[in-house]
């Protein structure tokens, strides 16, 4: 067995990692960067605080701070041109995934003339692109640590998963104290999130051993901090642990990739503007149940480093347990139904088959353990709703 493993070149981790901003940029031969954020982070100030690191070491620094949740096409132009008057030889993504996926987009559309969709899954793209640092000020995206971006296409509403190493940022900055502002919503969100795609992971066909053992050690520090950060988002060392496990899941499912859940999820994202972690959580327990009988044993692991089932369980009870725990986790985190979103019973029922065939056409449900058809999607996004 062979595969192939894409890290970023340099990565700082712990408190205050974010003061060694100036000397990452330093070590990578960056002058003139931008920064890529939104508005909630430059009226925080954590915005100006980065870009005074930057400046005072000398660094002839750009920020732009209109990105938008979920980025679009459309949302990239005013970035794009923002870069381009200042002429940045590189793109700093600061915040949570939306942020870091914009800057990923502009490191390659900086240098080339091709349209956003032309990058789209199953392309995996290598080419030229600006030299990219991530600094993640939510746990659970995992993007700092990927070699994918997802935009949505402004003219057809479909998110697009693209995919290569150009858009692997070349170093990550992961200070978990950017986190502990995040509201209770937003800590639930993104920590299933995390939660998502170290599952997903360690069950895709394209699983592998440096993968599942990030992706089982991630799964164990969700499991110990989700609840505590949900419960208390001064906790420290919860905070510390979750940002941990999100880098961990994110450098997984990179190397091993995502599966049905996600390509489920980028199109609830793109036609109802649902957050990608909470789209995910909507969908996790149903689709594992669907999911679970074609790799029990992967599912029982899972089961078992979540502390969810007994050493002593079969395979086949400690993944049943995983799904029930799944499904117990998103109950104690009130996670809604797209029901009690309150999106309308006959617009999800219009869009159903639409984002069934966008699903499918991503490429990530085929890395499922049970591959399914349009109309086993189809049913999937019904039985979900309410």
């Amino acid at each position: 067995m062979s595969y192939t493993i894409a890290v970023p070149q340099l990565m700082r981790i712990g408190a205050g990692t974010l003061s060694s901003a100036a000397d990452v940029a330093s070590r990578l031969g960056i002058r003139r960067p931008i920064v890529i954020s939104d508005t909630f982070l430059a009226q925080s100030g954590s915005v100006d605080r980065l870009v005074d690191i930057l400046a005072r070491s000398g660094l002839s620094v750009a920020a732009f701070t209109e990105t938008v949740p979920d980025p679009t096409t459309k949302s990239l132009q005013p970035a794009l041109d923002c870069l381009n008057r200042h002429e940045a030889d590189a793109v700093i993504g600061f915040g949570g995934g939306s942020p870091i996926d914009t800057a990923k987009a502009l490191a390659v559309l900086a240098v080339s003339d091709e349209p956003m969709r032309s990058f789209k899954a199953p392309r995996d793209y290598g080419g030229p692109a600006l030299p990219i640092m991530a600094i993640p000020t939510t746990a659970g995206s995992g993007s700092e640590a990927t070699k994918f971006t997802v935009i949505t296409d402004s003219e057809t509403d479909e998110k697009m998963l693209c995919i290569g190493n150009s858009f692997l940022p070349t170093a990550a900055i992961v200070d978990y104290e950017l986190t502990q502002t995040m509201p209770k919503r937003l800590s639930a969100d993104t920590g299933i999130d995390a939660l998502t795609h170290a599952v997903e992971a360690y069950v895709s066909i394209k699983a592998n051993p440096f993968a599942d053992a990030l992706c089982l050690t991630a799964m164990q520090g969700v499991a110990k901090n989700l609840r505590r950060v949900y419960a208390d988002g001064q906790d420290s060392e919860a905070r510390e642990g979750m940002m941990l496990a999100a880098t961990q899941a994110g450098i997984a499912f990179s190397n091993a990739s995502v599966a049905l859940i996600h390509g489920m999820s980028r199109p609830i994202g793109a036609h109802f503007r649902v957050a990608h972690g909470l789209s995910n959580a909507m969908l996790f327990p149903e689709v594992t149940r669907f999911s679970v009988d074609a790799a029990v044993g992967r599912y029982a692991d899972c089961g078992r480093i979540m502390g969810l089932a007994g050493s002593g369980d079969s395979d086949n009870v400690a993944a049943g347990k995983f799904v029930d725990g799944i499904a117990e986790l998103c109950l104690d985190l009130h996670v809604p139904t797209p029901a009690q979103y309150g999106i309308a019973r006959a617009e999800w029922d219009r869009l159903v088959p639409t984002m069934a065939e966008q699903a499918l056409a991503s490429g990530s449900p085929s890395n499922n353990p049970l591959v399914p058809d349009v109309e086993q999607i189809v049913e999937l996004y019904s039985s979900v709703y309410s």
